[in-house]
């Protein structure tokens, strides 16, 4: 963005921190449901300078993280493969299965290769026909367009050499859900910008209705962040409970119109299993019947393949907000970037990575022996 500064000036992130210590008369209890929004908050301090008793928690909004064992484990059997090239972000290649990851895969020989769009992922089909193809397609509703856009390419060409191993979650069931739980404390979210930029707010109206509880839209930078903690506190103080967008620059109430059209073409919405949580109902998208022909869960029969979690990894409550990464017993230790037991921990969006990278050396001491 061109005046991007505006969004990252100190004077500003302090006014308005000072405008919600004003505004703030009692505790209250924030979530952001983004990754990207959890490392700007840790990056810049940002819970640091809002008052006392004004407490931010970290949602499950990171798609690596969420995307269950099993279907690591699942997209491992794919790529072990000789006949298979498979293709991924490259954070997921580090995300642990049961027993292997990605990478060690690829180690031992695997095709597996790391692209930044699913039509790399279709180039490497047109261009491999003897070769089955298979893209690792997770991620919100942000990615869902251009990994729709891929399958419906991939049909209309005739590449029936490419397939997709789908894990795409949605972000306004694993909301519901959190305001169902019996230990829910989060009385307002900050709703993901880039999800919204795609499917706008229109589905985030029910949940604050039904739950009364405000939530604001928001952008990814210290200025975006703050602002909306203090709409969100106007809002609670005043006892409001409504929808507003603070990232108007690039969200709509109706979204991307015809990005929506493209994931209704392909996709259908399923219930679906966020790791560590569970299944969700209607959380989840798949393929829809017409292009099973590329749907890679049912072409390489992988469906049936479960995993549990490791027991000492608490991932499942950092990502509802019931704890902090700093609360595991072996956050740092057992499990580092370099060798990490859950997911939170590899993704770059992941609130473990978030806290290991700028919170690790506020540790207590006898933690760190």
């Amino acid at each position: 963005m061109k005046y991007i500064d505006e969004y990252r000036e100190e004077g500003i992130a302090r006014s308005l921190a000072a405008r919600i210590a004003r505004r703030a008369t009692r505790p209250w209890c924030l979530m952001e449901i983004c990754g990207g929004q959890t490392h700007t908050i840790m990056r810049y301090g940002l819970d640091d300078l809002l008052p006392a008793g004004l407490r931010l928690v970290h949602g499950p909004g990171c798609p690596v993280c969420v995307t269950p064992l099993e279907t690591v484990d699942r997209a491992i059997e794919i790529a072990s493969r000789p006949d298979v090239t498979f293709v991924s972000y490259g954070d997921m290649l580090r995300v642990p299965g049961s027993k292997l990851d990605l990478f060690r895969v690829k180690a031992a020989g695997g095709d597996v290769r790391v692209v930044y769009s699913p039509m790399d992922a279709l180039a490497l089909a047109r261009a491999r026909r003897g070769r089955k193809v298979v893209f690792f397609g997770i991620g919100f509703e942000t990615t869902a367009p251009a990994n729709a856009m891929a399958v419906f390419q991939a049909r209309r060409e005739g590449l029936d050499n490419f397939s997709m191993l789908v894990s795409h979650v949605l972000v306004p069931p694993a909301i519901r859900m959190l305001l169902s739980s019996p230990r829910n404390l989060v009385q307002g979210f900050i709703a993901p910008g880039h999800v919204c930029t795609v499917v706008g707010w229109e589905e985030y109206e029910a949940l604050a209705r039904d739950f009364r509880v405000p939530i604001v839209v928001a952008g990814f930078e210290p200025a975006d962040l703050l602002e909306s903690v203090l709409m969100l506190v106007a809002q609670l103080e005043e006892v409001r409970t409504e929808v507003e967008n603070q990232y108007a620059r690039s969200v709509r109430r109706e979204g991307n119109v015809a990005a929506k059209d493209m994931i209704g073409r392909v996709f259908e919405v399923c219930d679906r299993k966020w790791r560590g949580i569970g299944t969700i109902p209607g959380s989840g998208l798949r393929l829809r019947q017409e292009f099973a022909a590329h749907d890679a869960e049912k072409l390489f029969g992988v469906g049936g393949i479960s995993a549990e979690e490791p027991p000492e990894c608490i991932s499942a409550e950092v990502l509802q907000g019931l704890k902090r990464p700093t609360d595991c017993p072996v956050f740092g230790l057992a499990c580092t970037p370099e060798h990490p037991m859950g997911a939170p921990m590899v993704s770059s969006e992941g609130a473990c990575a978030a806290y290991y990278q700028y919170r690790r050396h506020s540790i207590p001491r006898e933690k760190e022996a």
